[in-house]
């Protein structure tokens, strides 16, 4: 299919065009349409699946159609993510996408001045981008009139859900018209989720890009066992080899992130770190940095990961396995982008064998488990095998490939629809 046959508007396509896109991601190819429709979306995609255009290109054709109203702009839609960084993302992309509609956006975000925010606020905007501290402080502030908005969008619920947004997502949607289109966006969709889901949206469509497992299938995946005293230099080591050209490391914590900067650094391996903690300038340069090949090693907190758009990553590096299972298909599915292949390596102490186990039950696959490297903790390698899985095949999917055979010091070879329910205040 191309993105001629979505049905979508001259000037979207040469937006399209202009970015090197002729055929539309299987998200896009599901959710663009029934938005053109005017149907609520329920979205069940990852990050780098090419969701944002599948809720941006619609909404800017959608606006653009309708009659343009004489005075100050109201906003006609709203998008809220969980992170500053995936806003600004979701900005830049009805930037891109929407250059030649007419149409004005801004995005707003907390950890900066809000001068420049409540200006363009003023000035009037068709479509705002928000994180929901910084909207609703506005809204407090009189800078922002919701009562005009026309379309919802709520992108990384499941990460929404995480960092504990859900009440204040509940306070602007008490701000919204009843009659709206709401659409909403999640990489998992938990029980949790799809009661949120049944309180906001109104006979929704639901569409899921493939399960996560084709995408972890083009990753090779491997498991180093180790001391977590080791694990730096073990992480040194394996930078060391030429393979590990752009990494990014997962940490579970932020003064371990910064921590893991510093231990790099001292081994004369640029890198930088990005979590909560930091400002959102330093978080840029950073991000600037790792992106244009300054840093080669970006240490990050699932939090402060998420929306991160980043091409080119050759190695994950889960260097603290993450407390839930799914994390880390959110984790590695930061490399392998795009149709490319990508590796991500595990290190997992003594502690963190059952956390291996819950991941493995997850993609239902053992990881390859990488015995050739001078840090081997031997406690954690044989007590795992016992608590390992035994893993069922999946009868759906096509058989694994071979993944990651041995690493040396660091080279790699290798819902139904249902009725819209009102909020209940107590759980406000």
């Amino acid at each position: 299919m191309l993105f001629d046959e979505l049905n979508l508007h001259a000037a979207l396509l040469k937006a399209v065009r202009a970015q090197g896109y002729a055929s539309p991601t299987p998200i896009q190819q599901k959710a663009i349409p029934y938005v053109l429709a005017g149907r609520d979306v329920l979205g069940c995609a990852q990050t780098g699946t090419g969701k944002t255009a599948a809720f941006a290109l619609p909404i800017l054709q959608r606006l653009s159609a309708a009659p343009r109203r004489d005075g100050r702009r109201p906003i006609r839609a709203l998008a809220l993510a969980p992170t500053r960084e995936l806003a600004s993302q979701i900005g830049e992309s009805f930037a891109v996408y929407g250059a030649h509609t007419g149409l004005r956006h801004t995005v707003i975000f907390g950890g900066v001045g809000q001068a420049s925010q409540t200006r363009a606020l003023t000035r009037g905007v068709d479509i705002l981008v928000a994180t929901p501290g910084r909207l609703l402080d506005l809204m407090n502030q009189g800078y922002v009139d919701l009562s005009r908005v026309e379309a919802f969008i709520l992108d990384e619920a499941d990460r929404m859900l995480d960092m504990g947004f859900i009440p204040d997502i509940r306070r602007v949607v008490r701000a919204l018209p009843a009659k709206r289109q709401t659409l909403l966006f999640s990489a998992t969709l938990p029980p949790s989720i799809l009661d949120l889901a049944g309180g906001l949206l109104d006979k929704p469509e639901t569409v899921s890009v493939a399960p996560s497992a084709t995408t972890v299938e083009r990753i090779a995946q491997s498991v180093y066992f180790v001391e977590q005293s080791d694990k730096i230099d073990l992480l040194v080591r394996l930078c060391e080899g030429q393979s590990i050209t752009r990494a990014l490391v997962f940490t579970r914590t932020k003064h371990g992130a910064d921590k893991l900067v510093r231990k790099l650094a001292e081994a004369s391996i640029p890198a930088a770190a990005i979590h909560g903690n930091k400002s959102q300038s330093r978080r840029e340069q950073a991000l600037a940095a790792f992106k244009r090949g300054a840093a080669r090693v970006l240490v990050a907190t699932d939090i402060a990961s998420r929306g991160l758009d980043i091409d080119e990553v050759s190695h994950v590096v889960n260097f603290d396995l993450p407390v839930d299972a799914e994390s880390y298909v959110h984790r590695i599915g930061r490399t392998a982008r795009a149709g490319a292949s990508g590796a991500a390596f595990s290190f997992c102490g003594y502690s963190e064998r059952p956390l291996l186990a819950s991941i493995e039950r997850l993609i239902r696959q053992r990881l390859d488990v990488v015995s050739d490297h001078p840090f081997r903790s031997g406690r954690a390698a044989s007590e795992n095998q016992s608590t390992r899985p035994a893993i069922a095949a999946k009868p759906s999917q096509p058989a694994r490939r071979n993944s990651a055979p041995s690493v040396v010091y660091g080279s790699h070879r290798g819902r139904s629809s249902s009725s819209r329910r009102p909020f209940r205040r107590d759980a406000a």
